[in-house]
């Protein structure tokens, strides 16, 4: 290979389908930006044209979520990366049970799948962040990335002494795009009718450009995967990469390199297995919640492999790790405390005093938040594996939920610590849905609660 740049790699057609440049300064990104308004504005005076000429109702919301304009919508936040793909995985895991099909089942296709960058625009960042001769500190480095996501690339690589690593490259202009990128895609959630008016979005707003900041900050990763590696030290069954911190830059994390399967490779195991795997994810997020102080909070299923032959679960990408906020971890605990006695007013005392919901929504919907109440309790007390696959009981929260909903004087975000926490424990039930996994959630539950203490407030 030559020694200034990747000119004799010779990307497969495949690749080369994939390989796009991002979009680098602040006015190629609004330019694309204006691309996907000027689609989606084509694409509704389409489909209004012809919903009008057969006689059907129409609304803006239709006209938008149409297969064209979703489409255009994931190309677009795929070309760009950042912060405006990753919001785009954050609609589609979070909000998967809830969203219209059409516009879930596309959306998901940006956790699966992302373009990388070319080999000449990879160069220059390497460059950049390690000097000219980069190379001369690697027996080889492997152009084609083994992973692409929305903030940055890995390859794989070998040092000089042997060391098989892998490296996170951030794609350019990302960090510097993301207070921009946040706001564009949050304007077209507004116009989407995902985002609506009655709501104050700002600290939201605010909390996702500071979490986004963070993972941007690959040297502040690397940190906190060292704290996971401590914390995790003693508990079989976890690997965690180690950080190699001569290599890592801001925007290069460097890192031993851990083979695994894609954890949804685990449909082709045991039930034993699955559920195994299962109950020892929902251990790590429970003890997380309430032991570590700490929590990964990007559920993304890229995030973990799994190792067929030994059985460990490797843990990957900590830059969505933050502190949990003890008023959520101890909200968390008096909430569930309350719901294995079958408590319904104490759940309901907890849940209000913790701030998941606000009093208006229960002084004017008891009767719906008593069912969901319900339902959540009766699923929780079970002293039997809680069956993932099987989610009957979703669409009736789901019901009562969209009810309450349409009354918007109970509009009102939580604070925002609990949505990142809520986040993952959902993102969590996803994956073990996903596996049809089952497990003791109340075994988990009373163990942890038993072995752990109420987090200390924080210093006023």
């Amino acid at each position: 290979m030559a020694d200034d740049d990747f000119s004799d790699f010779e990307p497969s057609k495949e690749d080369r389908a994939r390989q796009k440049a991002v979009p680098s300064s602040r006015l190629s990104r609004i330019g694309t930006f204006g691309k996907l308004v000027g689609g989606v504005a084509g694409g509704m005076a389409a489909e209004g044209a012809r919903r009008l000429t057969s006689g059907e109702r129409i609304s803006t919301r239709d006209l938008i979520l149409t297969p064209g304009n979703v489409q255009r919508l994931t190309d677009r936040l795929s070309h760009l990366r950042g912060a405006a793909m990753k919001m785009g995985q954050m609609i589609s895991m979070d909000s998967g049970d809830f969203l219209p099909r059409e516009l879930a089942d596309i959306l998901a296709t940006l956790r699966d799948q992302a373009n990388f960058m070319p080999a000449r625009q990879l160069d220059k960042v390497l460059k950049e962040e390690w000097g000219n001769d980069w190379r001369k500190q690697f027996r080889w480095f492997n152009p084609r990335p083994i992973a692409a996501a929305s903030i940055g690339q890995v390859h794989k690589a070998m040092t000089r002494d042997g060391q098989e690593l892998a490296i996170k490259v951030q794609y350019p202009g990302v960090a510097q795009s993301i207070d921009s990128d946040v706001d564009n895609v949050m304007t077209l959630l507004k116009i989407a009718g995902f985002a609506p008016p009655e709501l104050e979005i700002d600290k939201l707003l605010a909390a996702a450009k500071q979490q986004l900041h963070e993972e941007a900050d690959y040297e502040r990763e690397g940190e906190q995967m060292g704290h996971y590696r401590e914390k995790l030290a003693d508990t079989p069954g976890f690997v965690v990469p180690t950080l190699h911190e001569g290599l890592t830059r801001e925007r290069i994390l460097a890192m031993s390199f851990e083979g695994g399967v894609s954890i949804e490779k685990l449909d082709d195991e045991t039930d034993e297995r699955r559920d195994e795997v299962m109950t020892r994810l929902m251990t790590l997020v429970a003890r997380e919640l309430f032991d570590f102080g700490v929590m990964q909070t990007d559920p993304n299923f890229a995030n973990y492999l799994f190792r067929p032959a030994s059985g460990d679960i490797v843990v990957l990408d900590f830059g969505a790790c933050r502190e949990v906020d003890p008023d959520v971890s101890n909200g968390y605990r008096k909430m569930l405390q309350a719901g294995l006695t079958g408590d319904r007013e104490k759940v309901i005392e907890a849940t209000i005093e913790a701030g998941f919901m606000m009093p208006i929504v229960f002084e004017r919907h008891p009767e719906r938040v008593n069912r969901m109440v319900d339902i959540v309790i009766g699923e929780m007390r079970e002293d039997k594996p809680f069956d993932f696959g099987d989610r009957a009981f979703v669409p009736l929260l789901r019901d009562e939920g969209m009810q309450i909903a349409q009354d918007k004087e109970t509009w009102a975000f939580p604070p925002i610590e609990t949505l990142f926490v809520q986040r993952k424990v959902s993102g969590t039930a996803l994956l073990g849905a996903r596996l049809k996994a089952q497990v003791n959630i109340r075994r988990i539950t009373e163990d942890i609660l038993a072995t752990t203490e109420p987090l200390p407030a924080k210093a006023a």
